[in-house]
This record gives C-alpha cells, structure tokens and sequence, in this order.
C-alpha cells in the first residue's frame, strides 16, 4: 500500500512535557514531538534510559496530561475529551501493557477479577457466566490455563504475570495497545516469548501498537517502522530494515554499534560509536526540524545539512547493493 494512502490511526503534534516547570530541576521530557502511526501497524519507540519514551506513551494514553501540543486519534484530539462517556470510550480503544508485571497487577485480586474487570465496566458481559467464559477464553489466548483465573498475581512468574497483563489489555477488544518496556523487566527467553505472543496477537485481533523499549533487536524483530529518541526529541524515524541498514544519524549509529553481534568474530572487529551530544545541539533553531531524506526516512537536523544526508543515504544503500 502506498504509504500516502494509509490512514493514520494516531498523529502527534508539536507535544512538549516539563517537569518541575520554573524550577532548578526543571526537566523537559518531551521537546516537540511531532509523529504519526498508520493503522495496523507497529511502530518502535527506542532510546536510552530518560530519554522520553514512556512519558511520551503516557502521555498518548492520558495518564499525564501535556503542557502544550496536540494528540490526535480516533478523529479526536485528546486532550479536548472532558466528558465522560467521551474519555470512557478512549480507554477502551487504547489500552496499555506495562513495564513492572507484578507491580501492573492488583495483588488483592484474581486474575478472573483482574482480566473481567474492564468487561463490567465497559459493559461486555451481560452475567458471571459470561464474564467467566471470556476470560477463559482470554487466558487461553495468551497462552495460560483457565484454571489460573483463581489464582492471584504471587503465584506467578514473571513471563505469566505480563500474559494476564496482555490479556487485560485484550479484554475490551482495543484498537491501539501500547507495550512500554513491556519485556524489559524479563528473562531473555521470556522477552522473546511475550514479543512472539505480542506479534500473533497483532494478527489475530488486528491491532495498531505502540511498541516502546530500550533493546533495538527485539524491536527491529516487532517493528515496522522505528523511531529513535533522545533528550526528548525524534531524532530518526524510518521503516525497520531501514533504520538498521541506513542509520543517518550519529546517535542512531551509536545505538546501534552497542546491539551485540550473535557471530563472536564479528563482535570482536566492532568498534563502538560514541556521541557527542553537543555534536548536534543547535544553539539556532532556524531551519531544525525533522526532515525527509527518503521516503519516510526523517533525520532531525539543519536545513542545510539535507543534501549531505541524501548522499549518505545513496552511498550506503549503493554499498549494501554491492555486497
């Protein structure tokens, strides 16, 4: 599909985030964002550790409210929703998975209790009977016995923890899901068991998601298109293969160099790319933005360093062509 035909289930613009506004500590944790997500897609949020991700999705999912700038989604602005059949409605389009999967749970309930209750306040189960039957359904889902819809959230590992948490969220029948740093608390081989689950459920219920986290492999596996993020800024937005193949900006590149290489000899003739962040501190704004290079490939940068970055675009794509 031609990417100017997609419809956009989600468009961010201009959204700024400040803490401890007028204060020494001031932090702005979101500088301007501008994105978007196309329907049906997932779209990978990474950066380092503060660098405004999982504000940023909680911002998206109006568990804080911005200090300027606009969301859209659902043909609606949300910061705008005040009603509350309005905001009623929003919560069960967009939900979210998040990061700690025993803090995330009620720990004084069932998981019949946990997973049910957005079926009785959304009224999706007319009875107990039905409830009890959707959520075994959900955990069979998510990959859980129905015999598990008795036990609390201590009796549970990790790995299950985050599946009730995925079978919460799934509970509504949403739209949009955003996992934040959804595996990050997890075993490796857990994380790639929730990805894979994640992935499946994509194709199953036909969901878009906001996918946010810190390790770039298991997003290029779950991605298609990535943004990179850093001081609360869009640095880099591309397609997946993309952005791994044609990294343009330096601190991309330095993200990057610090993925290990599943191949020993490889790993060992690497060289870590180090950034300077005063290397792209602009003290002019004029003419700073985030600018196309190719066909959904922004870099943030100066007006004029365009041309350079086209060029080297053209020489890499040139060079993988080669090889």
């Amino acid at each position: 599909m031609n990417a100017q035909s997609r419809e956009k289930a989600l468009e961010i613009s201009h959204l700024n985030q400040v803490f401890n506004s007028g204060r020494p500590s001031e932090v702005r944790a979101v500088n301007d964002l501008s994105f978007y997500i196309y329907e049906g897609e997932t779209f990978g949020l990474v950066g380092e550790s503060g660098s405004g991700k999982s504000t940023t999705g909680k911002l998206i999912a109006k568990l804080q409210d911005a200090v300027s700038g606009e969301i859209h989604f659902g043909g609606k602005e949300i910061g705008r929703l005040k009603k509350r059949e309005d905001i009623r409605a929003f919560r069960k389009s967009m939900q979210m998975v998040f990061q700690d999967p025993y803090a995330s749970l009620n720990p004084r309930k069932t998981v019949m209790e946990i997973i049910g209750g957005g079926l009785e306040v959304h009224g999706l189960a007319r009875n107990q009977k039905e409830k009890q039957a959707q959520v075994y359904e959900l955990l069979n889902l998510v990959g859980l016995s129905p015999e598990y819809a008795t036990r609390y959230p201590r009796e549970f590992s990790g790995g299950q923890c985050q599946r009730v948490g995925i079978a919460r969220a799934l509970a509504v029948d949403p739209s949009f899901i955003i996992a934040d740093e959804a595996i990050s608390a997890l075993d490796v081989s857990i994380q790639a068991q929730i990805v894979n689950l994640l992935k499946k459920l994509k194709e199953e219920r036909n969901f878009t998601c906001l996918f946010i986290a810190h390790d770039l492999s298991m997003v290029k596996y779950i991605s298609d298109r990535i943004g990179v993020m850093n001081g609360g800024r869009l640095l880099e937005v591309a397609p997946s293969n993309d952005l791994y193949n044609f990294p343009l900006h330096p601190y991309t590149e330095s993200l990057l160099s610090a993925v290990p290489m599943p191949d020993p000899e490889v790993e060992r003739q690497r060289k870590r790319i180090s950034y300077d962040e005063n290397f792209h501190h602009y003290e002019d704004d004029t003419g700073v933005g985030l600018y196309e290079i190719a066909p959904e490939h922004f870099v943030y940068c100066k007006k004029e360093e365009v041309p350079f970055l086209k060029k080297k675009y053209e020489k890499l794509t040139l060079k993988a062509l080669a090889v």
